[in-house]
């Protein structure tokens, strides 16, 4: 009982070459704030998260049976590119892409108050 077999090293840091990517605290804190929202404003029931090693996604559904009304991508491999963050919306298309997630969320956080209005 002595050996000890350590894990396979894939190398440091998110991508390709290895690692995982996820959420920082703040970025989880503001989408979880908006699913809140959306939960409390009868719209969305149900999300999943899903941390690989190219992108961290969270997706949010109407109802838990079918695809996600949104999803909220992170793929720091963009980051220099077109931006890392994602708002794909059902059907697949991108809908917002850019550097700050504020900025991504911002279409969802409309569609809110337009909940909230009626």
């Amino acid at each position: 009982m002595t050996n000890v077999t350590p894990f396979p090293h894939q190398g440091a840091g998110p991508g390709p070459k290895g690692g995982q990517v996820g959420f920082e605290r703040l970025e989880l804190q503001r989408i979880m704030d908006l699913y809140g929202r959306m939960v409390s404003a009868g719209h969305w029931r149900d999300y999943a998260m899903d941390m690989g090693q190219e992108a961290a996604i969270f997706s949010a559904f109407r109802r838990s049976a079918e695809r996600p009304e949104y999803r909220i991508e992170k793929r720091p491999a963009l980051r220099h590119r077109q931006g890392m963050w994602a708002l794909v919306g059902e059907s697949g298309q991108i809908l917002k892409r850019g550097q700050e997630l504020q900025g991504v969320l911002a279409p969802v956080e409309r569609k809110l108050l337009r909940i909230v209005e009626d």
